[in-house]
């Protein structure tokens, strides 16, 4: 029996606000042409398997996405922007080039692999961050076509072995990874756009701050904790990079996710990167009360948590920008009068 080529389709939301409830009306029309769906809350995106749903619905890949893309306007008025390919990762990649409105489709012969993958940016491919890129650019390596035609044990000496051994195997188009279904996990998520792509260092720190602050106060104000914290990318060209940390223990203290936030900006290597968005996602939520919090002799922690509750209550009845740490906002010019 001849088995039919995968078909995935990597699929992003533009939502208007934050609205994690219309994030799940969307994943559940999703649902209804398949069930195999993956969600991903960061970004408002989802991996969907196509293969079984195309002789299903008697569609080819064009025509199902279009589908899906008409109902999620016509019903919920979302705007969409989708990638489809033989694989997630060839999805992914498809659908950060595509703009609101439209659908890139790639397909499953080795031409349309190759066609697709080997003219892209180095930096397009995912596990490949700034820093692997200035690094592979300062050997020639530009393209994708660059990482596949080059030697693995060169690839291996740059990136670590098995990080160009991965390369290398998605350069090749290679990515046997499979769509896992299941619900949204529990999340919480915010994100800054920036009025134009910000180069300064100083602005992503800042907007990260502001972030998490944000954050922080959300997971008090439901009375949750997070297990983990999450920085997504977006870049100038509209691909994005991920990083994931888990926290020492599971937390809604703003400090502490701040320098958990600061660690994970510090380690994708942004100081010449032209970023478009960020996104911090509070993962792994639980109520507060089945949290620990390790006691410590330093008093500056209780009296960091005695601020933060007092910085929450003038939130609260002042709106959400009235307080929070100075390094969050923007520095202002102030003339002193003669």
């Amino acid at each position: 029996m001849t088995t039919s080529p995968r078909t995935i389709l990597r699929i992003h939301f533009h939502l208007p606000d934050a609205d994690h409830g219309l994030y799940e009306q969307l994943l559940a029309l999703l649902e209804g042409i398949t069930p195999q769906v993956e969600a991903h809350p960061a970004d408002y995106s989802a991996d969907v398997s196509l293969t079984g749903a195309l002789r299903y619905w008697k569609q080819d890949a064009a025509g199902l996405v279009g589908v899906i893309r008409l109902r999620a306007l016509a019903l919920h008025g979302v705007q969409t922007s989708a990638g489809a390919g033989p694989n997630r990762m060839i999805a992914a990649m498809a659908a950060a080039i595509t703009p609101p409105g439209a659908a890139t489709i790639v397909g499953n012969t080795p031409y349309d692999i190759a066609a697709f993958l080997r003219p892209r940016p180095a930096a397009a491919l995912p596990g490949i961050g700034p820093a692997a890129a200035r690094a592979l650019d300062r050997l020639g390596i530009r393209t994708v076509g660059d990482i596949a035609d080059a030697p693995l044990a060169t690839l291996q000496r740059i990136l670590g072995t098995a990080a160009g051994r991965q390369a290398h195997d998605r350069a090749l188009g290679t990515d046997d990874r499979p769509i896992v279904p299941a619900a949204a996990p529990k999340s919480l998520s915010r994100t800054h756009r920036f009025d134009r792509d910000e180069l300064d260092p100083e602005q992503h720190h800042r907007a990260v701050l502001g972030l998490v602050e944000q954050l922080g106060a959300q997971l008090r104000h439901d009375q949750s904790i997070a297990a983990a914290l999450t920085l997504n990318v977006t870049y100038a060209d509209r691909t994005t990079t991920s990083r994931t940390r888990t926290l020492t223990e599971a937390t809604a203290h703003t400090p502490a996710l701040a320098s958990t936030g600061r660690e994970l900006l510090a380690s994708l290597g942004l100081q010449r990167a032209r970023v478009r968005a960020l996104s911090v996602r509070a993962e792994r939520l639980q109520a507060a009360e089945t949290g620990t919090h390790q006691l410590t002799l330093d008093i500056r922690d209780g009296k960091a948590r005695d601020l933060e509750t007092a910085l929450d209550r003038a939130r609260a009845r002042y709106g959400q920008g009235a307080a929070g740490a100075a390094a969050a906002y923007r520095r202002i010019s102030r003339t002193t009068p003669a």
